[in-house]
C-alpha cells in the first residue's frame, strides 16, 4: 500500500493554457501535479504536444494523450485524475501593434452610435416635453429649456452609465462583475464549448491521434 501511494501522480487540467508558437507544450504547462519530488520536476518538462502549423492558435490536449505520454516514460506511475477531461491550449502569435487611426475611427464610432441611440430614445418617449412641464409644475413657470431638469438628468446617465457598468477607466468600484464582463464571459465560455467540441470531431475523424 505504501509503495502504490508513493508512486501516485495526481493530476488536475487547467482549462485554459497559453504558449508562445512553435514552443513545445510541456506538462506543466497545462496541469497542476502533486506527486513525490523525484517525480515533480521530471513530469513538469514532460513533452506532451508540439503543435504544428495546420493546427491553427488552438488545439484540444485530451487527457488519454496526456496518461500516454506519462506512461511511455514513467510506466510505474498510477495516475489520479480530477477535474476536467482535456485542456484547450492557446497558440500566442506575435502580436499586432494596435492601429492609432482604427482605435479613434472605432471610438468615434461608438460614441456617435450611442449618442444617437440616447437621442432617438428621447425623441420617441418626448423626453423634452416631459421636462418642459415638469419644470413648470416644479416652478410655476414655463421655459422651453428646462436646464434647471436637463443638466442634471444629463450627468445623471453619465454617473448611471458608469456605475451600471462598475467601471471608470481601469477603477472598479466594488469585486461585482459588471454587466459587460457577465456578457465576454459568456462568449468565452461559449467559444470554448464550439472549439472544444469541434476539435473533439477533429480527433475522431482520425485514427491516430496527435503525438
Amino acid at each position: 500500500m505504501g509503495q502504490a501511494t508513493a508512486q501516485c501522480l495526481y493530476i488536475r487540467l487547467r482549462r485554459r493554457a497559453l504558449v508562445q508558437k512553435g514552443q513545445a507544450v510541456k506538462l506543466g504547462d497545462i496541469a497542476q501535479m502533486l506527486a513525490e519530488p523525484e517525480y515533480e520536476q521530471k513530469l513538469a518538462q514532460l513533452t506532451i504536444y508540439q503543435p504544428r502549423q495546420e493546427d491553427g492558435n488552438r488545439v484540444l490536449i485530451d487527457m488519454m494523450l496526456i496518461v500516454r505520454k506519462i506512461k511511455e516514460r514513467f510506466p510505474q506511475l498510477q495516475i489520479e485524475h480530477f477535474g476536467e477531461p482535456h485542456v484547450l491550449l492557446e497558440i500566442n502569435t506575435v502580436k499586432r501593434r494596435p492601429n492609432l487611426v482604427g482605435v479613434v475611427f472605432v471610438w468615434l464610432l461608438l460614441f456617435v452610435g450611442s449618442g444617437l441611440a440616447i437621442m432617438n430614445f428621447h425623441a420617441d418617449v418626448s423626453m423634452l416635453e416631459v421636462h418642459i412641464r415638469l419644470y413648470e409644475l416644479i416652478t410655476g413657470n414655463k421655459t422651453e429649456h428646462p436646464y434647471l431638469l436637463q443638466v442634471p438628468y444629463s450627468i445623471g446617465i453619465g454617473v448611471g452609465m458608469v456605475i451600471f457598468f462598475n467601471h471608470l477607466f481601469k477603477k472598479k468600484f466594488n469585486e461585482e462583475p459588471s454587466p459587460l464582463e457577465m456578457e465576454m464571459f459568456l462568449y468565452q465560455e461559449n467559444l470554448n464549448h464550439f472549439v472544444i467540441t469541434e476539435e473533439y470531431v477533429k480527433i475522431h475523424d482520425h485514427k491516430d491521434p496527435p503525438s
